[in-house]
């Protein structure tokens, strides 16, 4: 059925969550609205850029602008050439994550803070893989186990044995069937590691987090493959009340070496 009218804007003073907006930015908001009402997927050719201005009743630069937003957040691609133009895009999980961090950049997370939610995922997304993961997925997390068979010498190593550990959780997050589940405990994962490396959480090294997180690790691993769900989720849910008490041990020493220094 052909659409007769333009598309209404969003009213910046009744929209939640935000005040006046910037007429490309209500633009932007717009066009979201008119992708999703549609059904649009990635790869979908957009309209041209003189039928955006008839339909949203917006000049050029104004669509350009809104245009240029979408691209930034990327929920659209352009291409040149023949054949090209404006197509529905999809953010990557990577760069939603990247995204993310910068505004918890800001936030001043706590270990604390991280471990609380990881406390009530991670126990329920080990449970609900047992028995599930086919043998390429076992040996997938015994790999990563395998990259740290010894504690650590250096504050160096201790960090690349961090980062390595951290790695076991977010494989298990991509075998989540459940794909915002995955998304949560993979970030909280990677936050989790960053935050390590920047407070130098890593120094000095800490034998017993390596001894009590390799070994729920490898216990873990078998619970998975066994199908044993409530071990699985007990074996989680102690390594995280246990890696929770030692990594706020560690940032509470480092906390007072700063003070000192």
């Amino acid at each position: 059925m052909p659409e007769t009218g333009p598309a209404p804007l969003p009213d910046p003073d009744t929209a939640p969550r935000s005040g006046r907006r910037s007429r490309p930015l209500r633009v932007a908001e717009a066009i979201k609205s008119w992708v999703v009402e549609r059904n649009m997927r990635r790869g979908d050719r957009l309209p041209g850029e003189a039928e955006l201005m008839a339909r949203f009743a917006m000049a050029k630069g104004t669509i350009r602008e809104a245009m240029r937003i979408l691209e930034a957040q990327g929920l659209i691609e352009t291409r040149t050439g023949p054949g090209g133009g404006s197509f529905v895009g999809e953010v990557t999980a990577d760069r939603a994550k990247a995204l993310l961090a910068n505004y918890f950049y800001f936030k001043d997370l706590s270990v604390a803070d991280i471990y609380q939610l990881r406390r009530a995922l991670e126990p329920e997304l080990a449970a609900a893989l047992a028995g599930k993961l086919d043998a390429d997925q076992i040996a997938a997390l015994e790999g990563i186990v395998a990259r740290y068979p010894r504690p650590a010498e250096s504050a160096e190593e201790e960090r690349d044995q961090h980062v390595a550990s951290l790695a076991f959780h977010r494989k298990l997050a991509e075998f989540s069937g459940n794909p915002l589940l995955g998304f949560v405990v993979d970030f909280m994962a990677s936050i989790l590691a960053d935050l390590t490396v920047y407070r130098r959480l890593y120094d000095p090294p800490n034998r017993a987090l390596y001894d009590r997180g390799r070994a729920s690790q490898l216990a873990l691993i078998a619970a998975l493959r066994e199908g044993r769900a409530e071990e699985a989720r007990a074996i989680m849910r102690g390594h995280m009340e246990g890696a929770e008490a030692l990594m706020q041990a560690q940032e509470a020493q480092v906390m007072r070496r700063f003070i000192a220094e």
